[in-house]
């Protein structure tokens, strides 16, 4: 029997896993991206290629080493390179001597009749249809449990009163989240979870900054690739709003866009009317968003020499002074460092901060 995996995005894996397995298939869960993850992948990718390719070369390369054969990803539609991933990394695979298959899943709103083959592809039990609709039901559960459960630990993370609890419990209610399997187990330990998280001993009144975090898909989704900022950004007690969550990008591409998504692009139109491939307009219309519920910053995150979200940072001086919020923009690479993300964190915190308390920041403030 072949052995599946797949590119690891956050905490979704444990749904995914769950789901190929029921659908029969013998599964490599991908390790978490790690400095050895990143260094296969920079050493076998082309030089320029952007942060994303390369550590899913070194998540592909070490999951072959644990007896995968075949990977099972997206594609994607649009003037965006990450659409030929799949291509390139299966042609950089082979080169390397790697008999592997590729799995590739389109847009189903775009291409439902590639998502039905492949699906009847990876259905090795055999399952009815409706069987199929079961499984895939229960694993959507159990992604929306998993999102559920991280944004709330975004919330409580900067009131925490003993630094580290949030993170300690929440890697716990995670495996609570992944052990349960019927969907009422899902519900059951998600509610559990959540309740965990409102009981840690929080501050009272204390003074939270919110920001708002947009950007790249991978690098917003992955904490390995952006080196845990929202973590980072809690224990400096700033409350985290990602604006993409693996539930909602699924639910965008999977129908037709929901509200929020055409909420985003009506909000973006002013300033970036036309799809520049990739999140870029998202990018966008989410900082004014942000600015409009009254968050005290933004952070643009994005891999070094991602088009889409380099076009966006070009625009975002503007919006910063229209809107009156200050941005901070991290373009990431191999070379990024922890510490120095640190240093900068720390010194866009004390800007909001202040600007926050003296009421009198004006113009625009990107950093």
């Amino acid at each position: 029997m072949s052995k599946l995996t797949f590119p690891r995005m956050g905490e979704s894996w444990r749904a995914f896993k769950m789901l190929l397995e029921d659908l029969g298939n013998d599964v490599v869960v991908p390790p978490r991206p790690s400095k050895r993850t990143l260094d296969l992948g920079v050493r076998y990718s082309p030089e320029f290629a952007c942060l994303p390719l390369k550590i899913l070369m070194g998540t592909y390369l070490e999951a072959i080493e644990m007896g995968a054969d075949t990977i099972v990803t997206t594609g994607g539609v649009g003037p965006c390179r990450a659409g030929e991933y799949a291509l390139l990394h299966h042609k950089m695979l082979k080169d390397l001597g790697h008999d592997i298959k590729m799995v590739v899943f389109e847009p189903p709103r775009i291409y439902p009749f590639n998502f039905i083959k492949n699906v009847w592809t990876l259905n090795k039990n055999h399952t009815s249809v409706r069987g199929i609709i079961a499984h895939i039901k229960r694993g959507w559960r159990k992604v929306q449990a998993l999102d559920n459960t991280e944004k709330l630990s975004h919330i409580i993370r900067p009131r925490e009163l003993s630094r580290g609890t949030t993170t300690k419990v929440y890697q716990q209610v995670l495996e609570w989240i992944d052990c349960a399997y019927t969907t009422k187990q899902i519900i059951d330990a998600e509610s559990a979870a959540l309740e965990a998280l409102r009981s840690l001993p929080q501050h009272n009144g204390q003074d939270v900054l919110r920001v708002g975090i947009v950007g790249e898909i991978y690098v917003l989704l992955e904490p390995a690739s952006n080196l845990e900022m929202e973590e980072t950004l809690g224990n400096l007690g700033v409350e985290v709003e990602r604006s993409m969550f693996l539930t909602g990008w699924t639910r965008d591409n999977t129908w037709k866009d929901t509200t929020e998504r055409k909420t985003v692009t009506e909000a973006a139109a002013p300033y970036l009317p036309e799809l520049v491939g990739g999140h870029g307009r998202d990018t966008i219309g989410n900082t004014i968003l942000y600015a409009k519920r009254g968050f005290d910053g933004i952070i643009q995150i994005a891999p070094f020499t991602c088009i889409p979200e380099i076009v966006s940072r070009t625009i975002l001086p503007r919006v910063s002074r229209d809107y009156d919020i200050p941005v901070l923009t991290f373009f990431l690479d191999e070379q990024t460092g922890k510490a120095g993300m640190s240093t900068r964190l720390e010194a866009f915190t004390d800007l909001m901060r202040r600007k926050k308390r003296s009421k009198l920041g004006q113009g625009s403030l990107i950093v």
